[in-house]
């Protein structure tokens, strides 16, 4: 289960840099000063930089199977899940008013990059409820 999750992860990641990249090219940074993005900044990186760094404590658990890690794992992935989901309830509070880089979102990424974050989330649980009752 652990390797399944890194393929989800990973899908996650890919569709996650692809909106990161609509959201930069869309003027996103430059409309920071002006407030007129949902997202702010820290918000937009924070997210990423947790969501890598689980995955970083994850590989290291499924190369050393050391339980503490996939604990740590799914901490920090809580908290860019956390993260994301603030994100998404500021996508869907957008609406037609929107007038953020965040407006240029495909529903499809949005909706395939948390489905497959919701996916690695429980992935990494249950292997991390798993490994502790070995």
């Amino acid at each position: 289960m652990g390797l399944v999750a890194i393929v989800t992860w990973s899908i996650t990641a890919m569709v996650g840099i692809y909106l990161l990249y609509l959201w930069l090219s869309g003027g996103g940074l430059r409309q920071q000063a002006t407030k007129v993005t949902r997202f702010p900044a820290a918000l937009v990186f924070a997210h990423p930089v947790l969501a890598v760094s689980a995955l970083g404590c994850w590989i290291a658990y499924v190369l050393t199977l050391q339980r503490f890690l996939a604990w740590l794992s799914f901490g920090v992935l809580s908290a860019a899940a956390l993260l994301g989901f603030v994100m998404f309830t500021r996508w869907l509070g957008g609406g037609r008013h929107a007038r953020g880089a965040e407006q240029r979102f495909p529903v499809l990424a949005v909706l395939l990059h948390g489905l497959a974050g919701v996916t690695t989330f429980v992935l990494v649980l249950l292997t991390a409820t798993v490994a502790t009752g070995r």
